[in-house]
């Protein structure tokens, strides 16, 4: 009978070890998937907003889909104007000379691969939504655009809003992403 109470209590004691051990390891797991996903998402992001402001330098506006983008960045050039002459002698004459880039010859500098920039790290063929507009903003026509995802697309099994206990600033419903389309900004909200 001692026998059994002792092989009992062993298991208790085990068992009780391993709720105190889950308890303390799922918010540490929590924190740094979440840590390492956002990262990435967030990499990916400054991407697309380097994009985005590549495709406004060849266009004056900010692509509203992805092929857009991909297409006008793999045929557009930018355009430099340089100017020549002596800005110190009154009486020079300057010239003005246009040379275009490929905007392409940049992006491969980069290392980017155009085809996959929509896609979300860790969402498994889920894209950004992409939105791009023009719009009155302090009495001016303006190119706005946002570009994002929600968080509960790319966190796998911490999309539960449960896991917000262990940080109250986690909302999965919310979205990472950068730009606004009531005002010319291409600020991210993780900055």
């Amino acid at each position: 009978m001692r026998i059994i109470a002792n092989i009992f209590i062993v298991l208790l004691i085990g068992f009780l070890a391993w709720l105190l051990y889950s308890s303390i390891q799922e918010p540490i797991a929590f924190g740094d998937e979440k840590a390492k996903r956002e990262k990435a998402v967030v990499n990916k992001l400054k991407k697309v907003r380097k994009a985005q402001e590549f495709y406004k330098d060849v266009t004056g506006m900010y692509a509203n889909n992805f092929d857009s983008l991909s297409h006008v960045l793999r045929t557009g050039s930018f355009s430099e104007v340089r100017v020549t002459g002596d800005p110190d002698d009154p009486t020079a004459e300057f010239e003005l000379d246009t040379f275009y880039t490929p905007a392409y010859d940049t992006i491969e500098k980069m290392g980017w691969n155009l085809d996959s920039l929509k896609y979300v790290p860790y969402a498994e063929g889920v894209t950004f939504n992409i939105e791009a507009d023009t719009i009155e903003y302090q009495q001016t026509k303006t190119a706005v655009v946002q570009v994002g995802v929600k968080r509960e697309k790319f966190m796998g099994k911490y999309a539960d809003p449960r896991f917000s206990k262990y940080d109250k600033r986690y909302d999965p419903t919310t979205l990472l992403k950068f730009g606004d389309m009531t005002k010319p900004s291409v600020s991210g909200n993780w900055e």
